[in-house]
């Protein structure tokens, strides 16, 4: 076969990433731009896992969103990935950990390895909740199409359509809770891992060029469709198919001035096993989050005297709690999530001047001093890090 002698022919289709800009809020800002182009390039990177890590053979866990590759995770997950195919066997085996959630998800295709979602998607879904493994428990659980004849042990469904599993795991207490421990093996027989063929690593790199597309084909409506919709500074609750089946989330998108403030208003559900909200750039990923109080969540967050939370974001410390940093956007969006909660009410945002904060927020609302911001910062730093990100 013919190989070019430059590999730059190969990565020509990430000319449609930035294609994409036409789809930002602003394409003609070369800040957009720029953001835009940095955005292609952690696809770019994250996409060598994808294409090039492990098949369906010989599955392993590979990064999936977590610090890194942000378009767009929960702050408070580490999702990691591994190629399955829906007519072979495997078993997920380890340690559960200490953290709140572990969840198995299956499905067709994983988000930016095909032009179009697959509908039907061949979604299907567990956690370790539900399976009934207890906190810190050693388990192993097998997934198949069918459940194996004889087989009275932790079995969860796999869709013959399934391309793809990937994990979420959702810590609430950065600080204390423990991340998983997990292996994935294919228990059919199978060849060893062989070594590629010239056409099958340059079709590979052709695919890991259309990825960073793919992805903001898929993501930017998401976004997009909030603005459009209803507009900045409002609330629009939603499930999405493939998402958690438990879960609903309620994005906004968010616009301020430098000398103004937005104040997050809501009820906590009475029942609420879990509940956050993070800020996203206008590109959708989660902004800055290991060095920037850019979300916080039900275990973090600290609740008014009234039992409600606010949260104020603003471009600098307006010295209250639940700070909710933009990390130098002016624009962006809103994620938050309740799980599995008894009620979803649906929470406000006022736009006030920053000047004028404390006189619409309870009067017994505490002071963070600068000392106080910068531990809590320190705290979060080195929680963060040492979490499972590879």
């Amino acid at each position: 076969m013919h190989i070019e002698p430059a590999i730059l022919p190969y990565l020509a289709d990430l000319e449609g990433a930035v294609a994409n800009l036409a789809d930002t809020w602003r394409p003609d800002d070369p800040a957009y731009r720029a953001d835009v182009y940095r955005q292609t390039m952690a696809s770019l990177s994250y996409s060598y896992f994808m294409y090039f890590h492990a098949d369906a053979e010989h599955p392993d866990w590979a990064p999936l969103w977590n610090p890194v590759y942000t378009l767009q995770p929960n702050p408070d997950d580490i999702y990691t990935q591994s190629p399955i195919r829906g007519d072979l066997t495997y078993r997920v085996s380890g340690n559960r950990g200490t953290c709140r959630i572990l969840s198995f998800t299956t499905q067709a295709a994983l988000s930016g390895t095909v032009d179009a979602m697959p509908r039907p998607n061949g979604h299907n879904e567990c956690d370790t909740n539900d399976l009934g493994i207890a906190l810190g428990e050693d388990f192993s659980i097998i997934f198949s199409a069918e459940r194996p004849a004889g087989y009275a042990g932790h079995w969860a469904p796999i869709d013959r359509s399934a391309r793809g599993m990937f994990t979420r795991f959702r810590m609430y207490d950065w600080e204390r809770e423990v991340d998983p421990v997990l292996s994935i093996e294919c228990l059919d027989p199978v060849p060893p891992k062989p070594r590629l063929a010239p056409e099958e690593i340059l079709g590979r790199i052709g695919e890991m060029a259309k990825l960073p597309r793919r992805k903001t084909d898929l993501y930017y409506p998401m976004q997009n469709g909030v603005k459009e919709r209803v507009g900045f500074n409002v609330f629009e609750p939603v499930r999405y198919p493939g998402a958690l089946v438990k879960q609903t989330y309620w994005p906004a998108c968010f616009q301020l001035e430098d000398d103004e403030a937005l104040i997050i208003e809501t009820e906590i559900p009475a029942r609420a096993p879990y509940w956050n909200v993070q800020l996203n750039d206008p590109y959708f990923n989660a902004l800055e989050y290991v060095y920037r109080l850019s979300s916080t969540n039900g275990a973090m967050a600290r609740l008014s005297s009234d039992g409600k939370f606010r949260a104020v974001i603003a471009l600098t410390d307006p010295g209250v709690p639940n700070w909710l940093d933009p990390a130098g956007y002016n624009e962006g969006g809103i994620y938050g999530r309740w799980y599995d909660c008894d009620s979803e009410p649906v929470p406000t945002i006022t736009r006030v001047k920053l000047a004028d904060l404390r006189s619409h927020l309870p009067e017994d609302t505490p002071v963070v001093t600068p000392a106080e911001r910068s531990e809590e910062i320190r705290r979060r730093v080195a929680a963060c890090q040492r979490r499972r990100r590879w």
